[in-house]
């Protein structure tokens, strides 16, 4: 099993935009993610958004995943009621031989203590309620599902984890 403290988190640039092309165009992340084009589109929009922080995740010093961050906003109740230093993340393994072997809740759990340490009080996403090998990952690393309801982008499980 990994342990946390060989995981890093730096921000994406520019340079990265062809890598996480080529991880959202990969069969096992493509399922659950958009257009790819789109996705990194998106993905450089969001370079000048104070409300988002996009991270290239290492571990021992190789880029192999995609964490996404974002405040939500004060009149956003789609993760219901909700302490004020709220974040969702989105995150994706980009490699495939990096997937199923314990990497995901273990650095989604690093991050949850990096963003904890700097006054988060709870972590919320919403994966599609088919993704069982996401939920496994979310639970392992601490989320408790609240509701499932219909979004945007179709179904979703809402989850969270609270700061100890």
């Amino acid at each position: 099993m990994p342990t946390a403290d060989l995981y890093a988190f730096r921000p994406v640039t520019a340079d990265d935009l062809p890598m996480l092309e080529r991880w959202l165009n990969a069969p096992h992340v493509r399922r659950w993610w958009g257009e790819p084009a789109k996705e990194v589109a998106g993905i450089a929009e969001d370079f000048d958004d104070p409300a988002m922080a996009s991270f290239i995740v290492l571990h021992a010093g190789t880029p192999f995943a995609y964490l996404q961050s974002y405040r939500i906003a004060a009149d956003d109740f789609s993760f219901g009621d909700r302490p004020e230093q709220t974040i969702g993340i989105d995150q994706f393994i980009g490699l495939a031989d990096m997937v199923g072997i314990g990497h995901g809740p273990t650095m989604i759990d690093a991050f949850a203590a990096k963003v904890f340490d700097e006054g988060v009080e709870r972590i919320v996403l919403d994966p599609h309620p088919d993704n069982a090998h996401a939920i496994r990952a979310y639970e392992k690393a601490g989320f408790h599902a609240f509701d499932q309801r219909m979004t945007e982008d179709g179904p979703a499980l809402m989850m969270a984890r609270d700061r100890c």
